[in-house]
């Protein structure tokens, strides 16, 4: 099963990036994000229906790119001109010769919207040695395990790995497959509830482990700055009604977004989990080029963890990919 679904998933993936691939018509384009159906990007949609991106003067397209591979894939060709994903995330990508890109802003943090849920007998990450644990490979809930295991002493060659996506691997730990999932909601509230299940952590005891940040290639940010800063400025302002106006903001957000979070009582319960990054909490997270703030560290962290699993094609530190000039 889990073999056949891989096949589907990647199946899906190559159908996809030959859509989003496809070369569209000529003449002027506006700035074009590629984003997911995640909680966190609410705030796009939210800025683009309240008209700040127009008034910051930025035309922007939100495109809707499931897969993290397939989305780099399209960075890459130029189809999109930045992406949100996840700090980790980025390090994966980077090729000898090939594009450079770098970090623009924080978007959102996970305060307990991921986590572990293993079985009740399990007591500590150092327990996880020998079990079976369920987790999507080369994924941020991988990065995460693996800050964890570090953490206890372990290494992931301690633990029998379990490789399928978050989903199936929280619903693989309620039917009781494997002994523990690194997952996300609804999966860590449903582990947690299973007779057999507990919480052993979440993202809310490590705060900017888990970020989802906008990046874009190095020639697109000096290329188009203004739209870059532009970008920044909507999204600044779209978090601040969200935080004076939670309803509303609420409601604009799950429609935008739609899929499994189109209704605004699904919006805001995925929404407990996750803080979103204001303009403050941006210039604290990425600091300065003289005194780098804890995005740098969490960059380490992840550059740390993938070349330890052998994942890293280049060597880099972690102010190569940091811009600070959105969130000056």
């Amino acid at each position: 099963m889990v073999k056949m679904n891989a096949i589907a998933a990647t199946v899906g993936a190559l159908v996809l990036l030959a859509a989003v691939l496809t070369p569209g018509p000529a003449g002027a384009e506006p700035f074009r994000l590629g984003i997911s159906t995640w909680v966190g990007y609410g705030p796009f949609f939210l800025a683009r229906k309240k008209g700040y991106f127009k008034e910051e003067g930025l035309d922007l397209d939100l495109v809707k790119v499931e897969d993290v591979k397939v989305r780099f894939a399209a960075l890459a060709a130029g189809r999109i001109d930045a992406m949100a994903t996840t700090v980790d995330t980025l390090p994966l990508y980077l090729r000898p010769r090939g594009i450079r890109y770098q970090y623009l802003f924080a978007i959102d943090g996970s305060r307990g919207g991921d986590g572990v849920v293993a079985g009740k007998a399990i007591k500590s990450v150092a327990d996880l040695r020998g079990k079976r644990v369920a987790f999507a490979e080369g994924s941020v809930s991988q990065f995460f395990l693996n800050v964890l295991l570090e953490e206890a002493g372990l290494e992931q060659s301690d633990i029998e790995a379990v490789h399928m996506s978050a989903g199936d691997a929280g619903s693989a730990f309620v039917s009781g497959a494997v002994d523990a999932a690194v997952t996300w909601e609804p999966w860590l509230t449903r582990g947690r509830r299973a007779a057999h299940g507990r919480l052993l952590t979440d993202s809310s005891e490590r705060p900017g482990l888990i970020t989802n940040v906008v990046l874009a290639p190095v020639k697109v940010i000096r290329d188009r700055e203004a739209e870059m800063k532009a970008l920044y400025r909507g999204w600044s302002r779209a978090v601040e009604f969200v935080r004076s106006n939670p309803r509303e903001a609420n409601a604009i957000m799950a429609k935008g977004l739609g899929g499994w979070l189109k209704k605004p009582a699904a919006f805001a319960q995925a929404l407990r989990g996750v803080v979103y990054y204001d303009a403050a909490m941006n210039a604290a997270f990425f600091g300065t080029d003289v005194a780098p703030g804890d995005l740098s560290k969490t960059i380490q962290r992840a550059l740390d963890v993938w070349s330890g699993l052998g994942k890293l094609q280049v060597q880099v530190r972690p102010r190569d990919l940091v811009n600070y000039s959105a969130v000056d």
